[in-house]
This record gives C-alpha cells, sequence and structure tokens, in this order.
C-alpha cells in the first residue's frame, strides 16, 4: 500500500510527454521528406533520373538539401560502382576461351575503368576539401576529371565493338558506371552552376 502511495501519477506530464514525441517524429518525418523531395527534384535535372533517386535516396538523411553534399554523394556512389565494375572486369578477364583481341580489348578496358576510378577519386577528394581561395578553377578541374572518367568509360565498351557478344556483355557492366557518371557530372555541374 505504501508504495502506491510513493507513485504520483500525473496524466497531464504523459500526455505532454505523448506530444512532444508526437511532434518531433512528426517533424523528423516532414524533414526526411523535404530531403527526398530534394534529391527527386536535383536528379530531374540529370539524364537518368530514376537511376540518380534510387542511387541517392537511400542517403537523404546525409544529403539533407545540400548541392553539395548531393554532387558529393553522387561522386561517392559513382566511385564504389566503378571499382566494383573494375574487379569484376579483371575476374572477367581471367576466363580461359577468349580470343587474343578479345582479351587486349579487356585489358584495355580495365585499363580505361582505372583511370576511371582515379579520375573519380581525384575529384571527390578535391570536392571534399574545405573551400579554396580559386573555387572556380577547382570546380573546373573536377568538372574535367569526371568528363574524363566518362569518356574512359564510353571508351571500354567501344573497344568490343566487332565483337557482338563480348560487347553485349561488357556493356551490361560498364553502361550503369556510365550513367552513374553521366548523372554525377549534371549535379556537379548545376553545384557549379549555383556557385557562380
Amino acid at each position: 500500500m505504501e508504495g502506491l502511495n510513493l507513485i504520483n501519477f500525473q496524466p497531464h506530464k504523459v500526455v505532454l510527454i505523448i506530444l512532444l514525441f508526437t511532434s518531433s517524429f512528426n517533424l523528423i518525418l516532414a524533414l526526411e521528406k523535404t530531403n527526398v523531395e530534394f534529391i527527386r527534384t536535383s536528379c530531374g535535372l540529370t539524364t537518368y533520373p530514376t537511376l540518380c533517386f534510387n542511387s541517392l535516396s537511400t542517403q537523404a538523411r546525409v544529403i539533407q538539401t545540400s548541392p553539395k553534399l548531393l554532387a558529393q554523394t553522387a561522386l561517392s556512389v559513382t566511385l564504389d560502382t566503378t571499382r566494383t565494375t573494375s574487379s569484376s572486369m579483371v575476374k572477367m578477364s581471367q576466363v580461359h576461351g577468349m580470343a587474343p583481341r578479345e582479351v587486349a580489348a579487356m585489358k584495355d578496358c580495365i585499363e580505361l575503368l582505372n583511370d576511371s576510378v582515379y579520375n573519380l577519386k581525384q575529384s571527390l577528394e578535391e570536392m571534399s576539401r574545405p573551400g579554396s581561395k580559386d573555387s572556380g578553377l577547382v570546380m573546373s578541374d573536377i568538372q574535367t576529371w569526371v568528363s574524363s572518367a566518362l569518356t574512359d568509360e564510353d571508351t571500354c565498351s567501344e573497344g568490343f565493338k566487332d565483337d557482338p557478344k563480348m560487347k553485349s556483355v561488357v556493356r551490361g557492366k560498364i553502361v550503369n558506371v556510365a550513367h552513374l557518371t553521366s548523372n554525377a557530372l549534371a549535379l556537379i555541374n548545376s553545384y557549379a552552376s549555383l556557385r557562380g
């Protein structure tokens, strides 16, 4: 009986706590929705908006509504995918039974993908640095590196134009990387234009 007297039940405090929790939860949901809509709208400016949204929307909480974080995240996703694709191409090149011409084209493709990885890595590192005095030049360098990565990826699949079967296999692996790179470049260009 004495224990019941110690409990000081105050319904108004419980209601207040529930209201605060609900309000906080609704605010978080509203911010999440705003972040996701920002990504959807920004991806609408890219050549492959569905791929853009699908590859970036899971990072909405990190990106928030920052064009810079959006471009950085797009670069990061592209770099990771390009590395994975490059590793996959190395494994594919070790399959026996390929004609010498196919082996040579595969080696060229792997070299191009490695160059693409290097350019994307340079871009991401530069974009992650705190502001520099000549930010226009830095953005120009980033745009050049990402454009170069895209060219490398396109050139890779062209090496198989005389071999429809291999071109189809390689293109299947490269096309996603090229589309992600194209989207990243569009988001970088958009961010650069905001900076003037």
